[in-house]
């Protein structure tokens, strides 16, 4: 007899899907027999390493037969002398993604739910329901997070709210007015995630708030960031968050050995310190997304102001579109399903001739030539 194995599985894991992340370039090679792509589907930074940081991966791979620093002291260290913080308040993940999780195990059960908004990132609910938690969603307000219905939401049993700010895929985020007025009406029993993924970029706005300034006023919040976008490290996964040092010993509690790679490690803490890299990675991507907004104004299309190194715009139909620009080389993001925004697609900043190929392949699979 075959043992049921989906029957044994928790029902949170039942009903999940294995994420779906962007389509890789090798694959769509593969499918339709085209050589030249362009990939805007991942939010990944389009100048990649910086010189630095290549050298430093290239001299540390003789150490690839060594375990990494399970403390990883080192790139802590730089965070530290980055952000004036503690070592203390510091865990370092698997990318952040890795941080996302382990707070949901450390915080949240069965018994608990989980606030986060509609249209938020996708690891938000699966985490939740791997766990098997209450999700409670909230309506989006100008497709950002709607933070007077979140408060609203809360419940006795909520014991962990996700915020992205920006948010992906939307791009929207919370100014720092509203945010500091959350945080004071959100009880202490609750857990409050700012994810910061996009920090880098969005902190040219003046109304964007740093959230570490705040840390020591509100023991309950943990902020979330990654080395994935603004320094393009994303195929090596590394992100951190920083929080009250008890949060932080109960995260490594749990932490895996061993999480972050030697080479990561290595990459994150170089690339902290390369800051020539860092700006011309923001600069290039405010060009960028002022040459897509300028061209969507130019056609009507419309799209959703962003903070991120991504756009999503309303091309009517986001799978079909999607189908067509790939048989023209371009790799996109449709975000119906989870996201529930089946007329956008999201568009990473790229190179100026990235962006052309895009917006010439946009018109034409679009009839707008």
């Amino acid at each position: 007899m075959t043992c049921d194995f989906f029957q044994q599985a928790t029902l949170g894991v039942q009903g999940l899907h294995p994420y779906q992340p962007g389509k890789p370039i090798e694959e769509l090679k593969r499918e339709y027999g085209i050589k030249n792509v362009v990939k805007l589907a991942s939010n990944e930074n389009p100048l990649g390493l910086s010189q630095s940081v290549l050298e430093a991966v290239q001299a540390d791979l003789i150490n690839l037969t060594r375990y990494p620093d399970g403390n990883g002291f080192t790139l802590k260290k730089a965070l530290v002398q980055k952000h004036g913080v503690n070592m203390d308040m510091i865990t370092l993940g698997n990318g952040s993604n890795d941080i996302l999780e382990l707070i949901a195990r450390v915080f949240v059960t069965l018994t608990h739910s989980v606030i986060f908004s509609e249209h938020a990132f996708a690891v938000y609910p699966i985490v939740t329901q791997a766990i098997g938690a209450k999700a409670i969603v909230t309506p989006a307000k100008d497709w950002g997070h709607d933070l007077t219905a979140m408060q609203a939401a809360i419940r006795d049993d909520t014991r962990l709210i996700f915020i992205a700010n920006p948010n992906n895929p939307t791009g929207t985020w919370v100014n720092k007015t509203r945010l500091k007025n959350f945080l004071d009406a959100v009880p202490e029993y609750v857990i409050v995630v700012v994810d910061e993924a996009y920090f880098e970029y969005a902190s040219e706005n003046r109304d964007y708030p740093n959230s570490l300034t705040w840390l020591a006023d509100y023991p309950n919040l943990i902020i979330t960031r990654t080395f994935s976008k603004a320094y393009g490290l994303a195929g090596l996964r590394v992100g951190y968050s920083i929080s009250h040092p008890t949060i932080a010993n109960l995260l490594n509690r749990i932490r895996q050995p061993f999480n972050v790679n030697n080479l990561a490690l290595t990459a994150a803490t170089v690339a902290l310190e390369d800051s020539e890299h860092l700006k011309k990675s923001i600069a290039l991507n405010r060009a960028g997304m002022e040459q897509m907004m300028n061209a969507f104004n130019q056609k009507g299309l419309p799209y959703i102001p962003s903070l991120g190194n991504f756009i999503s715009v309303n091309v009517g139909e986001g799978a079909k579109v999607y189908e067509l620009l790939l048989r023209q080389g371009i790799i996109t993001r449709p975000i119906g399903g989870i996201y529930g925004m089946p007329q956008y697609l999201r568009v990473s900043i790229g190179l100026p001739s990235e962006n052309d190929k895009f917006l010439q392949a946009l018109w034409k699979v679009m009839n707008f030539e």
